[in-house]
């Protein structure tokens, strides 16, 4: 009899073990990375695009080796860049030779021009052009005001608003690469 009650017992306390666990409620997701408002200024880098110099928000730089194919290097020579002044409402279209120094004139700007890719790619480690058509032109560019550095990273000539240069009173924009 003994043996009977306390097997109802032990099968009792393990069938109501279960149900008396408190529910754990499930994981919550990850959020996505933060990224910056759009015209937010861009500081070192790209702002929070991922493998390019100089990470947001105290990351990790992680720095994308810049490959410029011998096809690319030998059929460019320049980009026509254009400066507007938000506040007249004027814009004026430079041509400045690649891998040079302009100053902008009437600005105080410095722009300090680097590779150029008629194709832009970002993959494997590395940023390159896909071919010599521009599908995809994008420039490195560097602008200082007053000799302090104020942008460092890339402008698209087709998508202008991804990692702008933003600047109270100027906007500087790739229009085109010009060839050789």
């Amino acid at each position: 009899m003994k043996k009977c009650i306390l097997l109802a017992i032990l099968v009792a306390a393990v069938l109501a073990g279960p149900g008396c666990k408190k529910k754990q409620p499930p994981p919550q997701p990850m959020p996505p990375p933060a990224m910056p408002p759009q015209g937010a200024p861009a500081g070192p880098g790209m702002s929070g695009m991922p493998g390019m110099p100089g990470a947001p928000h105290g990351e990790a730089a992680v720095e994308k080796k810049i490959v410029v194919p011998d096809e690319v290097r030998k059929a460019w020579k320049a980009v026509r860049i254009e400066v507007a002044n938000k506040e007249k409402k004027e814009s004026t279209q430079y041509v400045v030779p690649l891998n040079s120094e302009f100053k902008v004139p009437d600005t105080g700007l410095t722009l300090k021009t680097g590779a150029f890719f008629p194709h832009f790619k970002m993959a494997s480690g590395q940023i390159t052009s896909e071919s010599n058509r521009q599908e995809n032109p994008a420039m490195q560019l560097e602008v200082f005001e007053g000799g302090k550095e104020i942008f460092h990273g890339w402008l698209f000539g087709k998508f202008p608003d991804i990692h702008p240069f933003a600047h109270d009173k100027y906007k500087v924009k790739l229009v085109e690469g010009i060839a050789k």
